[in-house]
């Protein structure tokens, strides 16, 4: 829960798929192919920049609105983290390609998220679809998802890209640190999910004589 923004609703999410926050969400999406034509293509940097700022506010702001209008979908509910999931993919393999950030980093991160979907099943056989988000892995995703725009403005010339610079590299070594930490905390509670619950369909133990 957001504690800045409005009280949630109890409403439970609806059907609507032409709602201000789907808008922005398939808006980020839009825009992914076009920070790739900008930065690969064209190294428009200052542009692609600008594309990022913007993908990021659209992030903050369908949820924010989708809570002040009460427009909460189940097509919002999918949208929102699978455009987030595309923009940790695309921006870090982009950054790399331009070599403005290391692979080994890259790596790292990706190497990160495959091995936690390989959680995945174990979770499912426990009859769960996904653990709870921890602190460290929303302050993770913050740091990383404002680290690589920062580092990307780091490029430009002048005043702008010397204050960029530091700051981003600061986000984006917090964030892979904050990442791995987290990385460590969802597959310890995966072993505790594995060692506490029974599998799905198999029999209760019984209790008493």
């Amino acid at each position: 829960m957001d504690p800045d923004g409005p009280p949630a609703t109890t409403d439970a999410p609806s059907d609507r798929v032409l709602t201000v926050p789907n808008l922005l969400s398939f808006l980020r999406l839009l825009l992914v192919p076009v920070f790739v034509w900008l930065l690969l293509f064209v190294e428009a940097d200052g542009w692609a920049f600008v594309v990022l700022l913007v993908s990021g506010f659209s992030d903050w702001a369908d949820g924010k609105l989708a809570r002040l209008l009460n427009q909460s979908s189940r097509l919002g509910a999918l949208l929102d983290p699978a455009a987030d999931r595309l923009y940790m993919i695309v921006i870090p393999i982009g950054l790399g390609i331009r070599d403005i950030v290391p692979w080994w980093m890259i790596a790292i991160l990706l190497a990160r998220d495959l091995l936690l979907l390989a959680s995945v099943p174990l979770l499912r056989s426990r009859g769960m679809t996904a653990l709870p988000v921890t602190y460290v892995g929303k302050a993770a995703t913050f740091s990383l998802m404002y680290g690589f725009p920062f580092v990307l403005g780091g490029q430009l010339d002048g005043l702008f890209g010397d204050i960029m610079h530091p700051i981003g590299w600061a986000f984006l070594v917090w964030g892979i640190g904050m990442y791995l930490w987290s990385f460590v905390q969802y597959w310890w509670q995966t072993v505790l999910v594995l060692r506490q619950m029974p599998r799905v369909g198999s029999p209760m133990p019984r209790v008493g004589g």
